[in-house]
């Protein structure tokens, strides 16, 4: 069993047994139908991933890497707020007639702010930092801006990235990073967003001649939603397969040369997909 399908496992039991409802409550999202999109929810998980142990790819069911990746290289590379600028079609649900998500997500990490070395926005100050004072306490990224909630189409969920390096007895620094999430929905994104900004951990750390280490997944509001609870269930007690082998082009050097072509795994071996998941909105 890979560590990713263990902690989801030992997460959603949790979440099943131990997790408060909030049926009957007032909550913004709605399924398609209009109705009420009602969760069980866990407050404050927090998750670990060994990334020199092995990538964090769930085998209960497929995660598809290259999409996870393309969007998080629409994020955190492009620096985009528009979805055409993308290879799927999942944020067409909150962009208007332009294909604009407002400004949410990219446009914030493209936004330049001023600094003692100049003019940088959040993404090249994380490496600048990365590369000249490493051992920084304050290399870190936010895009829940206040002042621009009243222009994003949708909040953001995953908002805030820490980063931390550690010298080890021998060898090179090594990085480690915490995303901040405030919500997540447990089926269907989390394993996405794990899988995304574990990429970006070895993207940074290779581009900085650095070593992975560990992500730390923290969650405000973790939830299961009520629709999702069979799905859920029966895809825990799934046999998981053995981790697969994640590989990134050692060609590139600079962050803004890689594309999700240039993430593979080899052995990747999963239970059925599940289909149709109905997403709240």
């Amino acid at each position: 069993m890979s560590q990713a399908d263990h902690i989801f496992i030992n997460m959603c039991k949790d979440i099943l047994a131990n997790g408060t409802s909030t049926a009957g409550e007032k909550v913004r999202p709605r399924w398609v139908d209009g109705t009420s999109a009602y969760t069980i929810k866990r407050f404050g998980v927090v998750n670990r991933y060994d990334l020199a142990a092995e990538f964090p790819l769930l085998t209960l069911r497929r995660t598809a890497l290259k999409s996870a990746t393309d969007e998080l290289l629409w994020i955190w590379q492009a620096k985009s707020n528009n979805v055409n600028d993308l290879h799927s079609r999942i944020w067409d649900e909150w962009a208007d007639e332009s294909g604009s998500i407002g400004k949410a997500y990219g446009y914030q990490m493209g936004i330049k702010h001023r600094y003692p070395e100049g003019m940088m926005d959040q993404v090249d100050r994380v490496i600048h930092d990365l590369k000249t004072n490493p051992f920084s306490r304050r290399i870190m990224t936010n895009i829940y801006v206040h002042e621009d909630l009243h222009e994003m189409n949708l909040y953001p969920c995953a908002h805030g990235v820490t980063f931390n390096v550690t010298q080890e007895k021998e060898g090179k620094l090594t990085l480690n990073a915490i995303l901040q999430q405030r919500s997540q929905d447990i089926l269907a994104a989390n394993n996405w967003n794990v899988v995304q900004y574990a990429v970006l951990i070895h993207m940074l750390a290779q581009v900085c001649e650095m070593a992975v280490g560990e992500f730390v997944h923290v969650i405000a509001d973790a939830h299961i939603y009520d629709r999702h609870i069979p799905i859920v269930e029966e895809l825990i007690t799934r046999t998981p397969f053995p981790p697969p082998v994640f590989r990134l082009n050692p060609e590139i050097k600079d962050f803004y040369q890689f594309t999700r072509h240039d993430v593979a795994v080899d052995g990747y071996e999963t239970g059925p997909q599940v289909e149709n998941i109905p997403i709240a909105i």
